[in-house]
């Protein structure tokens, strides 16, 4: 029996080629589409003829520019080296160690107190505890001192005093209800005896005036030229009656005090000349009243008042210059 009987009706399937075209033992290529049949060979030059038109080798034409260089043909091309491939490293969780570093380069150095040695650091924490502790004394000194009178300044009140005085003086002129509107001014003058045995009387040296220059456009005033002569003044007056008589060993004190000042700022300002002396010494001050200001009513005299000492003896040992 024939093998095409029975089924010459049956269509041919899509895709197959008879076996006699091919041969016995080609195979069949499976059902479905056809790649597109692209022609061997290197597409052929532009022309321009149009974008839609075809070459005899079935590529089709589009128009482009040509290269100023074009590239050269396969057998002269060189290739090109290829650079070495560089491993790529892994940053996941599985791989921290190669990680980018986000540390100093010293993860265990150590800045301020802590990169001290042991030694240091306890020096330092016994610096501060010792700073820390006198800055608590100071501050309960003071507030003893400008308290109100109770059992603890009647107990210590020698001691705080020792502590205030002079330099942390606190009080309330300032804010009293009439703060002090005058300048006074101290000054003296000196009896000197000269290399050649004359004596003569000086000038008066404003002293108030020399201090004030000092500290005038001085960032760091001394106590010194802030406080000493003004407080000897205070001291002189507050223990001397009108008539400039001392009251008790205070007041007799207060003029030594005073006298030891005035003879060591006349030996500064060479008042007794060279190999000259102060044999005695007197002074004075003199208050001014602060004019009020533009727009009050106030009217207050202007005119200098005077308080004139007597005069004082020099020492022997003060008489080239004062007592140090």
């Amino acid at each position: 029996m024939d093998a095409n009987d029975g089924g010459s009706n049956a269509p041919e399937e899509s895709g197959r080629t008879p076996a006699s075209d091919e041969g016995p033992g080609t195979p069949v290529a499976p059902e479905g589409p056809r790649p597109p049949v692209v022609p061997e060979g290197p597409p052929p030059p532009a022309t321009p003829e149009g974008p839609h038109t075809s070459t005899a080798s079935g590529w089709p034409h589009v128009p482009a520019q040509q290269p100023l260089h074009p590239p050269p043909p396969e057998s002269e091309a060189q290739p090109q080296p290829q650079p070495a491939a560089q491993p790529q490293p892994s940053y996941g969780p599985t791989d921290p160690a190669d990680a980018p570093a986000t540390v100093p380069a010293y993860p265990d150095a150590r800045i301020g107190v802590a990169a001290l040695s042991l030694r240091y650091q306890v020096g330092a924490a016994l610096a501060v505890a010792v700073v820390a502790v006198a800055a608590l004394v100071h501050l309960g000194m003071v507030f003893l001192h400008v308290a109100p009178s109770n059992t603890v300044t009647k107990q210590h009140g020698k001691a705080i005093d020792e502590w205030i005085y002079p330099e942390f003086e606190q009080n309330w002129k300032l804010f009293a209800p009439n703060p002090l509107q005058q300048n006074i001014e101290v000054q003296v003058r000196a009896d000197v005896r000269g290399a050649d045995g004359t004596t003569r009387t000086t000038g008066w040296y404003d002293l108030s005036a020399e201090d004030g220059a000092a500290i005038d456009g001085n960032l760091l005033p001394s106590h010194t030229e802030q406080n000493e002569l003004r407080r000897a003044w205070d001291f002189l007056t507050a223990t001397h009656d009108n008539a400039n008589r001392p009251i008790g060993l205070r007041g007799t004190l207060a003029e030594t005090y005073l006298r030891r000042i005035v003879v060591l700022r006349l030996g500064r300002d060479d008042a007794a000349g060279k190999g000259g002396a102060v044999q005695r010494v007197q002074v004075r001050s003199r208050t001014t009243n602060v004019p009020p200001p533009d727009w009050s009513d106030e009217q207050v005299s202007t005119t200098p008042q005077y308080r004139l000492l007597p005069w004082w003896p020099v020492p022997a040992d003060e008489a080239a210059g004062g007592v140090r």
